[in-house]
């Protein structure tokens, strides 16, 4: 059934549900059998290592930007018309929000993404902290914490276009991207045979930068075929984590949609996957010491994913994958931000209990 079919048989909404939907199940179901996780990659490479951790993120990385690249370049996608490219940017909340995010990520022991892999999983730490990340970011967008995010945008914006394009900025045009990305794919196929990297991770890291292209492919599909108007993108965690939190609070039908479906999608992703390989299990807090430190670290992704446009998958793969600016610019201050918080807090832990050991 072709997109105009399903659009005539379910509906705009219907359509947009359904692909956020699959999509969040096939990206929730390689997340988990792969681990990918920024966080553990950021601290991985921050204590002199590139790893597994580090080698999976790249793949995910590289295959979101040569598939979503690739689109572009056979034409079946354009990406010149998205937020983040045509709309007005902000290099203040990237940098910003980046740092804050990253230093997050690391309290909380996991992004967004891996936070919602998880509590499919039966992390019971993972969902507080999911369910704290969705407050605060809904907060930042509409509530009592906008304006001091607004404020924080507006200290040094970027007019949309071919300003926010960064390989436009320094001269290239898609012959270069497309090179680009195949440095990047080359690179994370080298140290995935380097580390030696099961199959299965790696197929499973495949899928989930797969899943970033395939977003961007269904949702441009579905705004060249729908009669109202229908933003372009890709997956992200931050805006729809807290969309969902509405929804259940408000329980409209109406609002159900791409973004909406994406969440519960990505949880019964990850579930199954875990449930086929028996790694189902509950899990707690320590302490109340523990508990506050997932919170701290759960508000400031919350407060950063909205000040930089997105969190580690929306800004960190999907937005550099289109090659906006200021996600690459997040994504430097997430990696930045986590290798910092890792220095004030975990390291000097790890290092004291590697020196007690005999």
């Amino acid at each position: 059934m072709g997109m105009a079919a399903a659009i005539e048989a379910l509906g705009e909404g219907g359509v947009s549900t359904l692909g956020g939907l699959f999509i969040g199940i096939f990206f929730g179901y390689c997340a988990q059998r792969s681990r990918f996780c920024l966080r553990a990659a950021a601290v991985e490479f921050a204590r002199g290592s590139v790893g597994v951790k580090v080698a999976v993120w790249l793949m995910v990385f590289a295959t979101a930007l040569l598939g979503t690249q690739a689109l572009v370049a056979g034409g079946w996608l354009d990406v010149s018309e998205t937020r983040q490219l045509a709309a007005l940017g902000s290099i203040s909340g990237a940098a910003l929000g980046g740092l804050l995010f990253g230093s997050g990520m690391v309290l909380a022991r996991g992004c967004a993404s891996r936070l919602l892999v998880l509590s499919a999983n039966g992390n019971l730490r993972a969902l507080l902290s999911g369910l704290v990340f969705a407050v605060v970011a809904q907060s930042s967008f509409r509530g009592l914490l906008a304006p001091a995010r607004e404020w924080l945008t507006g200290l040094w914006l970027v007019e949309g276009g071919a300003s926010r394009d960064i390989m436009t900025v320094f001269g290239g045009g898609m012959a270069l991207k497309i090179a680009f990305c195949l440095v990047w794919l080359a690179a994370a196929l080298y140290f995935c045979q380097r580390n030696r990297v099961p199959f299965r991770i790696v197929t499973g890291a495949v899928g989930t930068g797969l899943a970033v292209a395939a977003g961007w492919l269904f949702s441009y599909m579905l705004a060249q075929n729908a009669f109202s108007p229908v933003a372009v993108k890709s997956l992200t965690f931050s805006g729809p984590s807290a969309d969902v939190l509405m929804f259940v609070l408000s329980g409209t039908l109406a609002n159900v949609n791409f973004d909406i479906a994406l969440v519960p999608g990505v949880f019964l992703g990850s579930f199954l996957a875990a449930a086929f390989a028996g790694e189902l299990k509950i899990e707690g807090f320590t302490d109340g010491l523990s508990m506050r430190r997932y919170i701290i670290g759960a508000t400031m992704m919350g407060f950063g994913a909205m000040l930089a446009g997105g969190c580690a998958v929306g800004a960190g793969v999907s937005g550099a994958s289109a090659f906006a600016l200021t996600a690459w610019i997040v994504l430097i201050g997430m990696w930045l931000g986590a290798a910092i918080a890792d220095g004030l807090f975990d390291r000097p832990t790890a290092t004291a209990m590697a020196l007690q050991r005999p």
